[in-house]
């Protein structure tokens, strides 16, 4: 197993610092699903539970899952009384992990980067887990990543477009509602404004 797709090596990262993320919302998670109905909700890759954060505050019952257990307690003890209640906090290996199948009317994925061995079953199996009529939202880096002055890897088969991912899904089963390359302004390492992409895939499993 890659030392990047483990515990251990995310326990360190995060532990290296008081916070890794904003801790605001990834923007198109508020931008795609702002509009739904709160039900249940999987976070998958949860991190220290910003995305989580956001849907529990708009009436989502969340389980955050992360493989690390420092993202975790982060994100649990940074959790507003008020929203709390409404979040389960679980340290998954999601590489293994098999959640209920036709549980979440949400499933929300983003910026996980594994090679296509490993992705593929894993985007596999939080698509099982979406309800009938529910929403799958995945988000990540695009391949076009590479080629800006972000400290991206130079594994192309990390990377992924919306296109892709959408390949992955019956059409017969699902409705796919976007499949988007949209640009983000960052700064990048060096401190300079710069633009990058992110790869968007919305559907929803037909009921």
């Amino acid at each position: 197993m890659d030392e990047r797709f483990t515990a251990g090596f995310w326990d360190e990262r995060y532990g290296s610092s008081t916070r890794i993320w904003s801790g605001e919302p990834n923007r198109w998670l508020v931008q795609e699903t702002g509009d739904l109905e709160p039900g249940t909700a999987l976070d998958a890759g949860c991190g220290e539970g910003a995305d989580s954060h956001w849907l529990a505050g708009r009436g989502w019952r969340v389980s955050a899952v992360d493989v690390s257990a420092v993202a975790l307690d982060r994100g649990a003890s940074s959790a507003e009384p008020d929203i709390a209640g409404r979040i389960t906090w679980q340290q998954v290996d999601l590489l293994t992990w098999v959640p209920e199948p036709r549980a979440y009317d949400l499933v929300n994925a983003q910026f996980m980067h594994f090679p296509p061995a490993l992705r593929d079953p894993l985007y596999a199996c939080l698509a099982r887990s979406v309800a009938p009529g529910g929403t799958l939202l995945i988000v990540g880096h695009h391949p076009s990543d590479m080629h800006t002055t972000m400290h991206r890897p130079r594994e192309p088969e990390l990377f992924f477009t919306a296109e892709q991912l959408a390949e992955q899904l019956d059409p017969a089963r699902w409705d796919v509602l976007v499949t988007d390359t949209r640009a983000r302004p960052t700064t990048d390492p060096d401190g300079r404004e710069i633009t990058i992409q992110d790869a968007v895939l919305r559907a929803r499993k037909r009921a």
